[in-house]
């Protein structure tokens, strides 16, 4: 592999961890609220979150270019007061990946929020402990496997992440440019020895956070 190749499986992997880890605390707390809560709007919330899933990543990429352009709401706000840009760059790649792998880990964490028995909450209540505490010593540690496995797969979606990334990221090379994005343009330009080999290192790196989750749940299970 060339230098450029490996600069672009770096970024690759550094902008998909880093956005599952952007998406951790937030879509944690969502999914508790989700499997443990009811609040008006929640059926709403829930259809929101999923879009993503069932939207064509286009059509995602699309609106977000529309809200983080120099004309949109909130690309407009920043540009003016703070001089800061996100479409085009790398923010944009980190953006896209973070809302296209959100609804995932939101809905594997809140899985595994349902499968903790409320029981030994209440029961770890009834000998004194907060509500903080009961969550950090019994319901995270009880639905952790579920949560990790989460992770992974969230991780994985963003690897292979295409259609919002192209509309608000664009590819760029050495700048936005991921592994999906590469692969594209490498068919396009006839260039089918690269294209191959950036594949094979996708499918790697997918089967290894796919098959790592799997065995997350099957260990659960067990």
């Amino acid at each position: 592999m060339e230098s450029g190749e490996w600069h672009l499986v770096w970024f690759t992997v550094w902008v998909s961890f880093l956005s599952t880890l952007l998406i951790f605390p937030f879509g944690l707390a969502l999914s508790w609220l989700l499997a443990r809560r009811k609040w008006p709007g929640k059926s709403i919330v829930e259809t929101i979150i999923s879009l993503p899933l069932v939207m064509p990543p286009v059509a995602t990429g699309l609106i977000l270019l529309k809200l983080l352009g120099r004309r949109g709401p909130i690309g407009g706000y920043l540009h003016d007061h703070l001089d800061f840009d996100i479409v085009f760059t790398w923010r944009a790649v980190l953006v896209a990946l973070c809302v296209m792998s959100f609804p995932l880990f939101v809905l594997f964490a809140r899985v595994a929020f349902e499968e903790v028995n409320p029981r030994l909450e209440q029961i770890a209540r009834t000998l004194g402990a907060g509500n903080l505490r009961v969550f950090c010593t019994i319901t995270l540690p009880l639905a952790s496997r579920g949560i990790v496995g989460g992770m992974l797969l969230a991780f994985a979606r963003a690897l292979g992440e295409f259609g919002a990334t192209i509309m608000v990221a664009g590819n760029i090379p050495g700048r936005t440019s991921t592994l999906s994005l590469a692969i594209f343009q490498s068919v396009q330009l006839g260039h089918d020895p690269t294209a191959f080999r950036l594949l094979g290192i996708s499918v790697v790196l997918a089967f290894a956070a796919v098959w790592s989750s799997q065995w997350l749940v099957r260990s659960k299970r067990r």
